[in-house]
């Protein structure tokens, strides 16, 4: 919800380097830390393009803002909902697209999986009817497992039901300990 980073400017790399992996306690993967850095200010353009508005100063120009972990202003936001400015946007962009189909109340419950590769996805929809989504890649982008805690403020909804599904198709985990009680 408060903002997402970005690379200022060339000096600034060691500096984004240093603080994410202080903030990682030096567990991150370097070359992850790396293109998250590299690629920020091109995401930061796409998503501008896909219309995603951030505040601006008196100048208007982008208005940053310091988070926790970074030693300088590199946060830039949307009032204080620019998770949801970005998702909102990003969905509306989809929905344009003719080759981009979402559903929404379906529960993704297995996998496809033939000859130790995943084939997609089978389905649940809201009054118990199940389908099949096929795919040539399927990927797993479905959040952790802290909605199960009491003391959380992730949705309850985030049980990690697609961990459990990885498990059961031996897909190995990482850092699966490293639990996000709270999204910053």
């Amino acid at each position: 919800q408060g903002g997402i980073s970005v690379l200022r400017n060339e000096e600034d790399y060691d500096a984004y380097f240093e603080d994410t992996m202080r903030a990682g306690r030096f567990k991150n993967r370097e070359e992850s830390v790396e293109v998250m850095i590299t690629s920020s200010q091109e995401i930061i353009r796409d998503l501008v393009r896909y219309g995603v508005e951030f505040d601006l100063d008196e100048n208007g120009e982008p208005a940053y803002t310091r988070e926790g972990g970074h030693s300088i202003f590199r946060i830039l936001h949307h009032k204080d909902v620019t998770g949801r400015e970005i998702t909102s946007k990003l969905i509306r962009r989809a929905k344009e697209k003719g080759n981009i189909e979402i559903r929404e109340y379906v529960t993704m419950i297995d996998l496809i999986e033939s000859d130790g590769k995943a084939r997609g996805i089978v389905t649940e929809e809201q009054d118990g009817t199940r389908g099949l989504i096929y795919a040539k890649e399927t990927i797993l982008a479905t959040g952790g497992i802290g909605g199960l805690f009491e003391h959380s403020t992730n949705f309850r909804h985030i049980s990690g039901d697609s961990f459990a599904i990885a498990l059961r198709h031996r897909i190995e985990l990482e850092n699966i300990n490293y639990i996000q009680i709270h999204p910053t």
